[in-house]
């Protein structure tokens, strides 16, 4: 390790030559330069570029590869016009071939599970998801952002300025044409395209949103949805992650589920059929409009009781009066906030000790840090797998089945 007194100071704007290591969670990669150790973006491991500092920290520095002087055998043209140094901030690897850019996040992964979890030995491997054309096409649900003059466009990296696009092309092709005309004194404009194909767009003016609705369809059951409420971007992610929970929870019929931060129902939906007319599956949401389309889409599924509340609030209450009132609860799913749960809530679901919990995260690192304070309540880490629901993106989408310890008293 370097000492503090052989740092040289570095600043913005400053340029250096220096070889690319490892990747690092965020989609940066490492470099080290004049006794600092700097996160590049727009480079690969093994490349030498020249790069510029675009930020200076105490404990971060930042910067672009501005020059690649040795090139990776996986580099290849970025597609947008709108990807690359200073530009557009929503894609981190368009500069890198498909098929590298899902070993790099299973790379991401497996180091989350070393430095937060201590486990060295997690084989992971990040799987496709059917529906996009080589990574672009996919993104069914968009955020646009609105400049002064009304255009639409997205926020460079780590910065309020608005770069104007006239395309996007990890958005699905019917979206194609949202940014031809203007939107003045529009907060933020979001689309989004249905499974039929019909585009919803929702114009947020002077702190008003109008409210639509799209339609989906996973795996032969047609979903409703509020085009504020969340969603899965990718094309093919639902169906993804629909079969993922049921493959690796195994629900039977008869049990009990829990399906905590359900937003619309997505999964009890399909854990319903899995448990049948004698099982129940409770879901719980925080969000009153995902609740409201829950109930729209679920309301021929009497064996699932949705609950609108805070899940560490409902948790609690639970672990109170224990789970009669519920019966034996089977299996648990998780689809948490990208922030994880912490110690307090997976005590809590260790205390209705499930067979099973199954895990969906969108972020790598806090699903590693959950994973550990779980083993202190006598859950470990089962099965794991990855899902480029991101492509472009250093994003992956990752679900893992939690099971008891044998011998391990889960409430202790």
């Amino acid at each position: 390790m370097t000492s503090k007194s052989s740092e040289v100071p570095l600043a913005v704007g400053d340029v250096l030559e220096v070889v690319i290591g490892q990747i690092a969670h965020g989609g940066h990669f490492i470099a080290h330069a004049q006794g600092r150790t700097i996160f590049v973006r727009h480079a690969i491991t093994g490349e030498s570029a020249r790069i510029k500092i675009t930020e200076v920290r105490s404990k971060m520095v930042r910067a672009d590869a501005i020059e690649i002087l040795v090139k990776s055998p996986d580099r290849v043209a970025a597609p947008c016009e709108f990807a690359g140094p200073g530009a557009c901030g929503g894609c981190d690897f368009q500069h890198i071939d498909i098929a590298r850019q899902r070993l790099l996040k299973q790379q991401v992964v497996q180091d989350a599970f070393r430095r937060h979890a201590r486990l060295d030995d997690v084989e992971v491997v990040v799987e496709s998801v059917s529906g996009d054309q080589s990574g672009l096409s996919w993104r069914t649900r968009v955020r646009w952002s609105v400049d002064s003059s009304g255009h639409l466009g997205f926020h460079r990296f780590r910065s309020s300025e608005i770069l104007a696009v006239n395309t996007c092309l990890i958005a699905t092709q019917g979206q194609g044409g949202v940014p031809d005309r203007t939107y003045p004194g529009a907060l933020e404009v979001r689309s989004a395209q249905g499974s039929d194909g019909e585009l919803v767009i929702s114009n947020a003016a002077s702190g008003s949103v109008s409210s639509r609705r799209v339609n989906q369809e996973v795996l032969g059951r047609k979903w409703n949805i509020d085009i504020e409420s969340f969603w899965q971007g990718h094309v093919g992610a639902a169906e993804a992650l629909v079969r993922a929970v049921l493959d690796l929870g195994n629900p039977q019929l008869g049990e009990t589920w829990w399906d905590l931060y359900s937003g619309v129902g997505l999964f009890s939906g399909y854990l319903s059929s899995a448990v049948g007319p004698n099982g129940l599956v409770v879901a719980v949401e925080g969000s009153a409009r995902s609740v409201r389309d829950a109930r729209r889409n679920l309301q021929h599924d009497q064996q699932v009781k949705l609950v609108e509340s805070d899940v560490a609030r409902w948790l609690a209450k639970a672990t109170d009066h224990g789970p009669a009132d519920h019966g034996l609860v089977s299996g648990i799913v998780l689809d948490p906030p990208r922030t994880g749960i912490g110690p307090v809530i997976a005590r809590q679901i260790a205390a209705q000790e499930p067979r099973v919990v199954v895990y969906v995260a969108c972020d790598p690192v806090a699903l590693a840090r959950d994973v550990e304070i779980f083993a202190a309540f006598g859950y470990r880490l089962d099965k794991i797998t990855g899902f480029d629901a991101f492509p472009m993106t250093h994003h992956v989408e990752v679900v893992a089945t939690l099971v008891p310890i044998p011998g391990h008293d889960q409430i202790s």
